[in-house]
């Protein structure tokens, strides 16, 4: 796990496709084109909108990738797949077809305009769950928390909870 690039995905409109969960499986079956070979993902974790949880219902899960490219590189074909799927840049935390967030690329601690691992997804149950659920002894490369200790201490999200297993 210490080589692991992992993504977290999610989304609270289906956008072009029937469900959240027909989107969220589209997003994994298009992560190979841009370079993102998927070892193994989750299965969908659903918790209530945030900040407002008025708003629609969030499905998230976790992808672990193989992949050469740099962490810039990932984070911009993160950002061209949410396009592809639709996703409109505007609000913080308003509704959205898919977010993709790269939230470790291995062991690598960077702060230079890109931030890696992810500054917040520690404090995330919908990312440190579904991580947990893959591997639970996954160490934080900054904190050195174990994923399911996280998944524990986690204060956003806290209503997250897993769907189903993982159908591919």
């Amino acid at each position: 796990m210490d080589e692991a690039v992992v993504v977290a995905l999610g989304c609270n409109l289906p956008g072009a496709y029937p469900s959240r969960e027909a989107l969220l499986e589209a997003a994994v079956a298009a992560l190979p084109q841009v370079g993102l070979e998927v070892v193994t993902r989750s299965g969908w974790w659903t918790s209530a909108a945030w900040p407002d949880p008025a708003g629609p219902a969030y499905l998230n899960g976790v992808a672990v990738v193989r992949t050469t490219l740099s962490p810039r590189q990932v984070l911009d074909a993160l950002h061209s797949l949410e396009a592809r799927f639709g996703r409109a840049r505007g609000e913080a935390n308003a509704p959205r077809t898919l977010d993709l967030d790269l939230i470790a690329h291995g062991r690598t601690v960077l702060d230079d305009g890109l931030v890696v691992p992810h500054p917040r997804a520690h404090q995330r149950l919908f990312v440190m769950g579904p991580l947990s659920e893959l591997y639970s002894g996954w160490i934080h490369p900054v904190t050195g928390e174990p994923a399911f200790r996280l998944a524990a201490t986690a204060t956003v999200g806290r209503d997250a909870r897993p769907m189903a297993a993982p159908t591919a």
